[in-house]
């Protein structure tokens, strides 16, 4: 099944809706890319149900969908579902996560704030990490989670969640947690009305220094990892780091973007190191 129009639709879909991991997709063996682009269309069609219904309930409908698919086998005609389903059976992947998955982005449909670094955290893990972790699971079946790619798929999606910033502002959403915000005495309706502060700046620049932190913990772990292949996509967050430093950059208006050769470039000399 892996080369027909399930797995062919989910590639697609990925290399359209997820270019940076698409491109990372490309260095991993080719026998694990279509069940890598399987959970990834899955992740897609997670992640974009706020931006298709127009109410929450709406969306937790929808959610509720993908619980049955998942926990009943019943892909429903849907080729994604298929391809997941197919990509659960054949790698004997656990589902739980999956179902971790769905409920952290529940959070999603609302505009409720970030209220902390730990509910952050576990938004983090649940949402991303999950992912890093199945991925590991097809290109080495039968070990455990490994460190580095839960400090890889941490430090990819808190760099991805900063990189948002504008996008989530847009849309009255606020994932820098509170807490955070309290400690630099910065209200979270200046964030929201696109106020740029030296707090602001402060504040990045915690969130910053907790992904170098996941960075330096998935170098250290990496000798020991069975799936280093898997961390492939977090060497991509120090070049978007130094973006969002360069200086009089204003994070509401300036996109944190690389031009697709450099990610291939900064994608390819990681490969070639594990």
């Amino acid at each position: 099944m892996t080369g027909d129009g399930p797995y062919a639709l989910c590639q697609e879909q990925v290399r359209r809706g997820d270019p940076d991991r698409y491109a990372a997709s490309l260095f991993l063996p080719e026998a694990a890319r279509p069940h890598v682009h399987a959970l990834l269309a899955f992740n897609l069609e997670i992640a974009r149900v706020r931006d298709t219904v127009t109410q929450p309930m709406l969306g937790e409908i929808r959610f509720q969908w993908w619980r049955d698919v998942i926990t009943e086998n019943a892909p429903a005609g849907n080729p994604v579902a298929e391809a997941l389903l197919d990509t659960i059976a054949r790698r004997g992947l656990d589902i739980a996560p999956l179902l971790a998955l769905i409920e952290a982005r529940s959070f999603d449909l609302y505009d409720d704030p970030m209220p902390s670094l730990a509910v952050y955290d576990n938004y983090v893990r649940d949402t991303c990490v999950t992912l890093f972790d199945l991925t590991a699971q097809i290109l080495a079946p039968g070990f455990p989670p490994q460190a580095a790619v839960e400090a890889a798929g941490r430090a990819y999606a808190m760099t991805g969640l900063l990189r948002a910033l504008p996008y989530q502002v847009m849309k009255g959403q606020l994932f820098l947690p509170l807490d955070l915000l309290a400690k630099f005495q910065l209200p979270p309706d200046y964030v929201l009305a696109h106020e740029n502060s030296p707090a602001l700046g402060f504040v990045l620049q915690a969130l910053r220094a907790k992904v170098r932190g996941q960075l330096k913990a998935m170098a250290l772990a990496l000798p020991d990892c069975p799936a280093p292949e898997a961390c492939l996509p977090a060497f991509l967050c120090e070049p978007y780091l130094r973006r969002m430093e360069k200086p009089g950059l204003n994070p509401f208006e300036t996109p944190i973007e690389l031009p697709y050769w450099r990610k291939l470039w900064v994608l390819w000399r990681a490969a070639r190191g594990l």
